[in-house]
């Protein structure tokens, strides 16, 4: 996870500074970027690893992940990572009419707070819904029939 965020925060402080986003990042929005590249890694450092090993280990009680379930997972957690990335570029935005020290700290909580809108999504229909309920019963949940 460290590692990962780590490694987050290079790739978005360098996309930041040299890519094609550099004219559309502020000076004083530069950290914001780098708290979204924190996120980002530190998500991804630490899911995609535990997503491996439930793909490849697995007991009577909790089984192992099937292919197309951990690749769905994967795949959601992609997502998110890069949802994590465009929410912090937009709240980098703040650096063209705040000083950065204002615009670092409501960034921290811009991206900390940005996963409320997509826990309010109705997975259900996308057809997500049974993946989160059929991992909840693997793991001896209740589940709620509704």
């Amino acid at each position: 996870m460290t590692l990962g965020a780590f490694g987050g925060v290079a790739l978005t402080i360098g996309l930041a500074d040299d890519s094609f986003l550099s004219s559309a990042v502020p000076d004083d929005g530069r950290n914001a970027v780098g708290i979204g590249g924190i996120g980002m890694g530190g998500l991804l450092g630490l899911m995609l690893p535990l997503l491996l090993l439930a793909a490849v280990r697995g007991t009577e009680e909790k089984p192992r992940l099937r292919p197309g379930e951990a690749l769905l997972k994967g795949l959601a957690i992609v997502v998110f990572s890069v949802y994590l990335v465009v929410v912090s570029l937009l709240a980098a935005q703040l650096g063209w009419i705040l000083p950065e020290e204002i615009t670092t700290l409501l960034s921290f909580f811009v991206v900390g707070f940005s996963w409320a809108p997509v826990a309010l999504i109705p997975w259900e229909r996308f057809g997500l819904g049974n993946l989160a309920r059929s991992s909840i019963a693997s793991r001896g949940g209740a589940v709620a029939s509704s």
